[in-house]
């Protein structure tokens, strides 16, 4: 799934016998990418560390039947200034919401959620 800022990608996580160290363990996992087009290192580390407080706050780690890599797009930067934290929650929420009704088989609608930002 996909919004301006982000693409979520989920992937099925495949329970084999196997210890914990390779990868069937119950907890989910979480890959971020952040290009350099997004901005300097300290502007990508600050998007990447805010990534992941919003994705933990949104997908509490209950299940771990999939593993998720969150893809950061050029403009993250500016949501990552103008909102912080809680622009990812609004739209990592869309995006796991457009995530599980698929997985359930209903319709998915590709409008990202509604911004509220400063508009004049």
């Amino acid at each position: 799934m996909s919004s301006r800022y982000l693409v979520l990608y989920a992937f099925p996580r495949e329970s084999s016998g196997g210890d914990a160290a390779n990868g069937d363990g119950s907890e989910q996992r979480l890959g971020v990418s952040v290009g350099r087009r997004v901005g300097g290192a300290v502007v990508r580390n600050r998007v990447k560390r805010l990534l992941r407080e919003a994705f933990w706050s949104v997908v509490p780690p209950a299940s771990g039947d999939h593993d998720y890599v969150i893809v950061a797009r050029p403009d993250t930067a500016d949501l990552a200034e103008r909102e912080g934290a809680a622009g990812f929650e609004r739209d990592l929420r869309g995006l796991t919401e457009q995530l599980t009704a698929k997985r359930e088989g209903r319709p998915v609608t590709d409008e990202p959620p509604a911004e509220t930002g400063n508009a004049p």
